[in-house]
């Protein structure tokens, strides 16, 4: 059994994949054509932005917005460690440096309790990621950012479509999506990801007419007019095949995440009280979308094997956390800094959820899982 099956999403949509592909090759606009733009007119629309910039990944998502932003080399960039890699990477690669603070255990998203103690004279931005398709706490840091006046940027790379219930400045709640709360909202279209392309495809959401004009300008070598660059860029623009599969794909987005929080709600009931497993946790005021269903188990690693030789593939997001990576040892962090985020490291475990995956499948699963706990109780 497939961790994600994508095959399967194309099989249902290779009428409407297919048509936006022919179309795109036989007008031959393939470079910041008509699909990019509706695309980013639609996704603004989906996230309830004024803007939307479409680039060649989520990545460049992250990366361009902190360079459009003036974040660069002496500045500070407050995040989690218990991320994909390019959360932190996009940082280092302005020139600045990552702060990392510790993850709430339940969520794992950063702990908003702790961002305060990391803010220094040299921080100007929080970058919160929306893990596994649940918003962090964005009330919260919103409220740390006004305060010390710094840039907020969404890494929502696995949250499109989340939402949240936030308190506004005049103490009043609002449902807010993904996205459109810090000055910058990230997405990937990875294919793995709830709304995929064939390939790398990203996109950053933003309110700021200034910001938006400006990325787009970064994304095509620094111009607007062609042969004239106003300053240095880069080439990051979505592909336009990619923006008419993702065209294609976007209005079975909700029907979607609707099915995966279908799954997830069968997975929870039937794990419930099964070994030592903890089960995702839905944070009040949260729409959880469910781009991964983590469980938590001091028998990860004896699960995974077990599972994989019944032909279940599941996945670790993320084995290490980003403060032990290789990469970042320069930062000087060690082992013990991030207790919380360590710990998770050790013990997650991201079962197959996906719109296509069947009832008999689930059930396998479940049944799988079950019987492990079963053997393997007495030598707990």
């Amino acid at each position: 059994m497939k961790f994600i099956d994508l095959p399967a999403q194309y099989k249902n949509l290779r009428k409407e994949i297919n048509s936006a592909l022919f179309q795109t090759l036989k007008e031959g606009d393939f470079i910041l054509g008509k699909c990019v733009k509706t695309l980013e007119e639609r996704i603004a629309d989906l996230v309830e932005t004024k803007f939307a910039v479409g680039l060649n990944s989520g990545t460049d998502a992250l990366f361009l917005s902190l360079k459009a932003l003036g974040i660069g080399r002496g500045d500070e960039v407050i995040t989690t460690p218990f991320s994909f890699i390019s959360t932190a990477e996009v940082i280092v690669t302005t020139g600045a440096k990552p702060v990392f603070v510790d993850i709430n255990p339940e969520t794992y998203n950063i702990d908003v309790n702790k961002i305060k103690k990391a803010i220094t004279k040299k921080t100007k931005a929080i970058l919160p990621v929306h893990l596994y398709g649940q918003m962090a706490d964005m009330s919260a840091i919103m409220k740390i950012a006004r305060k010390y006046r710094l840039f907020v940027i969404e890494d929502a790379a696995q949250a499109i479509g989340a939402s949240q219930k936030i308190k506004n400045q005049k103490s009043k709640f609002k449902i807010r999506m993904a996205g459109s709360i810090g000055i910058a909202g990230c997405f990937s279209f990875f294919p793995t990801k709830n709304l995929g392309a064939f390939g790398d495809a990203g996109m950053i959401t933003t309110d700021s007419e200034k910001l938006a004009e400006k990325l787009k300008m970064l994304r095509n070598h620094g111009s607007k007019k062609k042969y004239y660059h106003e300053f240095l860029g880069v080439s990051s623009r979505l592909d336009e095949i990619q923006a008419g599969i993702i065209l294609a794909k976007l209005p079975h987005l909700k029907k979607w995440n609707r099915k995966r929080q279908e799954i997830a709600s069968f997975y929870d009931k039937n794990l419930r009280g099964v070994g030592d497993i903890i089960a995702p946790s839905i944070v009040k005021n949260n729409v959880h979308i469910y781009h991964q269903y983590t469980i938590r188990t001091k028998y990860r690693d004896a699960l995974i094997g077990y599972l994989k030789n019944k032909n279940i593939l599941t996945a670790i997001h993320y084995p290490i956390p980003l403060h032990l990576q290789p990469a970042l040892k320069y930062l000087g962090y060690k082992k013990g800094d991030f207790p919380k985020a360590e710990k998770a490291a050790k013990e997650v475990l991201s079962l197959p959820l996906y719109p296509e995956l069947s009832p008999q499948s689930q059930k396998f699963i479940i049944k799988t899982i079950k019987k492990f706990f079963e053997e393997n109780e007495p030598r707990k």
